[in-house]
C-alpha cells in the first residue's frame, strides 16, 4: 500500500470577530499564547485567551470599519530558529491583504504570540504592534539579542505585570529601550502587582489596548497617558504605571 502524504499544516484566520463590515479601513490580528518548543497542533483554548480583547476592538472599531480576527497557528511551539509563530503572524498580515487590501494592520499578541507580533512587525501592511505579558528569551551573551530594527516606524505598545513569574519583565523592559533608541513612538506600561495573565486589572489593560489599537490604525487621539508614555525619554516612558481605573475617564 502506497505510503500517504503527510499533509500540510497551514495557519489560518478566525472567523471575523463582531460584525463584518462592508468595507475595511483597518485590521487587528490576535495572536494567542504559545509554547517555546512543541510540534503539537495549538490547543483549541489557545484563542480563548485573546478572544476577549479581539470583541472589544470588533466593538470599538465598528464605525471606523476594523476587521479583527483571531490567528490560527501550524504549531503550538515557537521552535527555535524555525519561530513558526512569527510566521505565521506575518502570514496572516498577507491575508490581510489579500482579503481587504491596502490597509494598516495592528499585530495584537499575549506572550509568546507578543513575541511573534514584535517579531513580525516588518511587514509592510503593519504599522503597529501591541504585545502583551510578550515571552522573551534570556540574555545570556552566547545568542544573538532578540531583534528591534524591524520596529522602526511603528507605534508600539508593551504591557507587563511586574509580579510576572513566566515572562520576564525586565527583559520586555530592555527590549523597549532598544527599540526606543531608533523609534520614539514605542512605549511600555508596567501593571504594579499584577502576574501573567494581567487579570487583576483586567479592565485597565483591555482599555490600554483599544485606546492604542483605535489611535494607530485610525488616526484618534490617544489618551493622555499614552501621549505622556510616548513623549517621555527613557526610562519613564517605558516603565509608565497603569493607573487603577484606566478608561473609566475621559480619554484626554
Amino acid at each position: 500500500m502506497a505510503q500517504q502524504a503527510t499533509p500540510v499544516r497551514t495557519a489560518r484566520l478566525g472567523r471575523t470577530l463582531g460584525s463584518e463590515p462592508a468595507t475595511v479601513n483597518g485590521v487587528a490580528l490576535l495572536l494567542p499564547n504559545g509554547e517555546e518548543s512543541s510540534a503539537r497542533r495549538p490547543s483549541p483554548l489557545a484563542a480563548v485567551s485573546v478572544r476577549g480583547l479581539g470583541r472589544r476592538l470588533a466593538r470599538a472599531g465598528r464605525d471606523q470599519h476594523l476587521a479583527t480576527h483571531v490567528v490560527h497557528y501550524r504549531y503550538r511551539g515557537w521552535n527555535g530558529d524555525e519561530a513558526h509563530l512569527a510566521h505565521d503572524a506575518a502570514w496572516a498580515a498577507d491575508e490581510a491583504v489579500r482579503r481587504y487590501g491596502d490597509v494598516p494592520v495592528c499585530l495584537v499578541g499575549l506572550g509568546m504570540g507578543g513575541r511573534a507580533a514584535l517579531r513580525a512587525a516588518d511587514h509592510a501592511a503593519v504599522n503597529s504592534v501591541v504585545a502583551l505579558a510578550p515571552w522573551l528569551p534570556e540574555e545570556n551573551g552566547t545568542a544573538p539579542a532578540e531583534p528591534v530594527k524591524q520596529l522602526a516606524g511603528r507605534h508600539v505598545l508593551i504591557v507587563h505585570g511586574t509580579n510576572d513569574a513566566r515572562t520576564d519583565p525586565e527583559l520586555s523592559f530592555r527590549l523597549a529601550a532598544r527599540a526606543k533608541k531608533a523609534n520614539r513612538e514605542v512605549c511600555r506600561f508596567e501593571v504594579h502587582a499584577d502576574g501573567h495573565g494581567l487579570n487583576q486589572y483586567r479592565d485597565e489593560v483591555l482599555a490600554l489596548a483599544e485606546d492604542f489599537v483605535m489611535g494607530a490604525l485610525f488616526g484618534r487621539g490617544f489618551s493622555r497617558p499614552v501621549q505622556d508614555a510616548l513623549a517621555a525619554p527613557p526610562p519613564l516612558g517605558l516603565r509608565m504605571p497603569l493607573a487603577a481605573g484606566f478608561g473609566t475617564t475621559l480619554r484626554h
